[in-house]
């Protein structure tokens, strides 16, 4: 299968859509990383991500619409997730809801309840409107491999998989959405995201936060990393890191191996002579950095040690996707 790169303009939005509508799969940008979209009540359409991915079926997907009201089409509401859809939507927020029937169990892999969010992104909107139905959509990577922010990590990926990709730039975010399940008492984090997690218990109260390292938007699907061909560990936030930081990377080095360091520009000095990629002047910049600088990393060392961050905000979101590209490999 030939994949074709297109940009985003109306032509190839609507040509896009018409693709969807009968039956294909496209990726296309959002404002965290590039989804791999079908239409969302198309059972065969949705097979076909599956497979393009290499995904198990026990993952289930996030339904993506162009307006609020196309939730209730999918998904039983309460007032609580209501005010947090008024409030956060359109946004990089995902909130998972009891499922309607019209919405094909491979979609949700056999749940009863369905994973929804409007994503803000003007490329996104455009797509979902021109093809009037939700479409569902993963990230737009093979599985096992870091989420994409940009349409050439999606060729990398899937280039013979699908045939389109529709170039909206590289995406603002760099990270995926929050997620968080309505269905139980009280609500509970299942992915710790782009959006903090503060700003939704301003809107509904406190909320259960006991295990948002871990992404688990389903808890008995079949656990997958985001696995680096560079072996990714990351240090623990702790006064003097760049010391153990160092001592880790000597001891590769004599190992033969070629490590890079990832760190905040501030600490750039700190590591001497030693390779380092500088992440940005923030946590926020560096976690929205991350997936990219992976990849490019990746392409000349086989060893990546990222400076771990303190806990909280957009920093918890950055340890989870630490935690999971290492598999738990913490100095």
């Amino acid at each position: 299968m030939k994949t074709e790169i297109l940009q985003a303009n109306e032509e190839n939005i609507v040509k896009c859509a018409e693709f969807i509508k009968n039956g294909g799969i496209v990726a296309f940008p959002t404002e965290t990383v590039y989804g791999l979209g079908a239409c969302a009540f198309d059972e065969k359409a949705t097979e076909k991500i599956f497979v393009a991915k290499g995904r198990p079926a026990t993952n289930p997907l996030i339904i993506h619409v162009s307006e609020k009201s196309q939730i209730d089409t999918v998904a039983e509401v309460s007032e609580q997730a209501r005010r947090l859809i008024d409030a956060l939507m359109p946004g990089a927020f995902t909130l998972v809801l009891p499922k309607k029937s019209i919405v094909p169990s491979i979609v949700t892999a056999g749940f009863d309840t369905v994973a929804v969010r409007m994503p803000d992104h003007e490329v996104a909107l455009a797509l979902i409107n021109a093809v009037g139905k939700p479409i569902c959509a993963p990230s737009a990577n093979s599985s096992a491999r870091p989420s994409p922010t940009t349409a050439m990590h999606v060729y990398e990926d899937l280039c013979g998989n699908i045939p389109y990709i529709l170039d909206g730039g590289k995406c603002p975010f760099g990270v995926e959405s929050t997620i968080i399940d309505m269905t139980r008492t009280p609500p509970k984090v299942l992915r710790a995201g782009s959006v903090d997690i503060s700003r939704v218990e301003d809107i509904i109260g406190e909320i259960d936060k006991s295990s948002m390292i871990i992404d688990q938007l389903a808890d008995s699907k079949t656990p997958m990393n985001f696995m680096p061909r560079a072996e990714l560990t990351f240090s623990a936030y702790y006064e003097g890191m760049d010391r153990t930081i160092c001592e880790y990377y000597d001891s590769l080095s004599k190992q033969g191996r070629k490590p890079i360091i990832f760190c905040l520009s501030k600490n750039a000095s700190l590591y001497g002579d030693r390779r380092v990629m500088e992440m940005g002047k923030t946590v926020k910049e560096y976690a929205s950095r991350l997936f990219e600088t992976v990849r490019e990393a990746e392409r000349t060392y086989d060893s990546i040690i990222a400076e771990g961050v303190p806990f909280g905000g957009i920093g918890t979101t950055l340890l989870a996707r630490l935690m999971k590209m290492s598999n738990g490999n913490v100095i």
